[in-house]
């Protein structure tokens, strides 16, 4: 896909977008991150092709007959009474999908998302994260040539954050491409795709549209492991909440604990965030950055033996 001088105002009023020049490959996966009214759900309707550029032009899946996109908007609406299984075996049909087909990859995607209620909870009866699981269903129902996200993780809880991440793989592994936004730079970088000295995270701002030049995130360094309780278990509003902390790039429950990957440099803030919404901070554990490897042609001395990171436990 291609943004060619992409401008894009409403009526008279102000350019929210100016000059765009924006490039999305088979098996890239694009983060687009700014401030909020910055254009960034402006750019993802463009690039899905459900807005026109003013100036400009767009070419791509989006233009391409028969191609396939997945659109998930940064608001789903979900008032309706149709149930959750019912909803997507329609869209599927709309879609172009054989009835059976639609309702067993929408059964699929509903259990690997683990819909809180499970396929026949009602649509309106939903909270913010399962709706936002129905939406990502509904994005995937057929596999996308252009996956387009706005705040994909918003509302997400710990399973399905990581579930999220391995569709995105999943999506660029079989070629297709991917563009989604978020608040956090460092869940941004984390999921982008790394490219030579740089990842694929885009900022927009006053209009405009750069790409960062931040470290590839394997050079980076190694994310702290924060491990997180809560008395009587984490509820789904609980995890939620923490999920949505800048700096936190991936979470994983593990029976009544929570296992947060944390940017380092945000460790501290998410600590305190945590204590503040009554979580225990059962340890916190700082990877020593890999050592580099020496040259073929070098002598190297001969490497210690390892020495596992001691967790720090902060008591409650």
């Amino acid at each position: 896909m291609h943004c060619e001088a992409v401008g894009k105002r409403y009526g008279r009023g102000r350019w929210i977008l100016r000059d765009v020049e924006l490039t999305l490959a088979p098996g890239d996966v694009l983060a687009v991150v700014g401030a909020n009214g910055s254009g960034k759900s402006t750019l993802l309707r463009i690039l899905a092709g459900l807005a026109r550029p003013t100036t400009g032009r767009r070419t791509g899946p989006a233009t391409a007959r028969g191609a396939a996109v997945g659109y998930v908007p940064d608001r789903f609406t979900a008032h309706e009474r149709l149930t959750a299984i019912a909803y997507l075996t329609h869209l599927g049909r709309i879609r172009g999908l054989p009835t059976a087909t639609a309702r067993a990859r929408a059964g699929h995607l509903l259990d690997r998302l683990a819909l809180v209620g499970g396929p026949d909870a009602e649509l309106r009866t939903l909270s913010k994260g399962n709706a936002q699981k129905v939406a990502l269903a509904q994005a995937l129902l057929v596999p996308p040539d252009l996956l387009v996200l706005d705040e994909p993780w918003s509302g997400l809880d710990a399973s399905a954050h990581t579930v999220l991440a391995g569709i995105l793989a999943e999506v660029a592994a079989a070629g297709g491409a991917v563009a989604f936004t978020d608040h956090r730079e460092a869940l941004a970088r984390t999921h982008a795709t790394a490219v030579p000295h740089a990842t694929a995270v885009h900022t927009v701002a006053g209009g405009r549209v750069t790409r960062r030049a931040d470290p590839v995130p394997g050079a980076a360094v190694p994310p702290a492991v924060v491990v997180l309780g809560r008395p009587g278990g984490a509820d789904e509003a609980g995890r939620a909440g923490v999920l949505d902390l800048p700096g936190v790039l991936a979470a994983e429950r593990r029976g009544a604990e929570l296992h947060l990957r944390v940017d380092r440099s945000r460790t501290d803030a998410v600590l305190l965030a945590a204590l503040r919404d009554h979580w225990s901070v059962l340890a916190v554990t700082r990877p020593a950055p890999e050592p580099a490897t020496a040259p073929e042609s070098a002598t190297a001395p001969e490497p210690e033996p390892d020495t596992a990171p001691t967790p720090r436990t902060t008591a409650r």
